[in-house]
């Protein structure tokens, strides 16, 4: 078993969320890094990514972050950070992350956030990765309940196979977050798709 040592966090940007989707970011952070585990994520200093590197880097982490040259011209990137990557595309920045990580954890978010996840979900499908992809609640709000539920829809109605179903979990809060990348982190690679 070989422990985890830098997660990959897929968050929100905006602001605007309630409570306890900040409270979620920032004790993420605070968690990961008084675990000694480092954190990547995509380099910006506003809404909950910004909470989360700050959280990170005060409780004395090491925060790595990735992000397209076209956010830094718009003067979005967190210039505090332990290391900052920057790279051309989109996509170039979901590679980078994915190379640097031994897990990925999902905080709430927008279509970024789904888009980042979906494609880490995907690459395990297609046996690229073994990662776990970690989905978290803020305590007491079942913010990826629905997402859940369209995966079970998804596969009832043969366009993911049973067997792919498992490629992300679902916890809530902090500590279950913990617990998971304290555990195996292997997670048990299903067939390739095509298999």
């Amino acid at each position: 078993m070989t422990p985890i040592r830098t997660v990959a966090v897929f968050l929100g940007s905006s602001s605007l969320p309630p409570p306890p989707f900040h409270d979620l970011a920032r004790a993420a952070g605070t968690a990961l890094a008084t675990s000694g585990i480092a954190v990547v994520y995509g380099g910006a200093s506003v809404g909950l990514m910004g909470e989360l590197a700050d959280a990170a880097l005060a409780a004395g982490g090491q925060v790595t972050g990735v992000i397209p040259r076209h956010l830094v011209e718009r003067e979005i990137a967190h210039r505090g950070l332990t290391e900052l990557v920057v790279c051309e595309t989109m996509h170039e920045r979901k590679a980078i992350m994915a190379a640097r990580s031994d897990a990925i954890a999902v905080l709430p978010g927008g279509f970024g956030t789904l888009d980042e996840a979906f494609e880490a979900i995907t690459w395990a499908m297609l046996g690229l990765h073994d990662k776990p992809v970690i989905f978290v609640d803020p305590p007491g709000v079942p913010y990826w309940e629905t997402l859940q539920g369209w995966v079970r829809a998804a596969a009832e109605n043969g366009f993911v196979g049973e067997r792919h179903v498992g490629l992300f979990e679902r916890v809530e809060g902090v500590p279950a977050l913990l617990a998971r990348l304290a555990a195996d982190h292997a997670h048990p690679r299903p067939p390739p798709k095509w298999n």
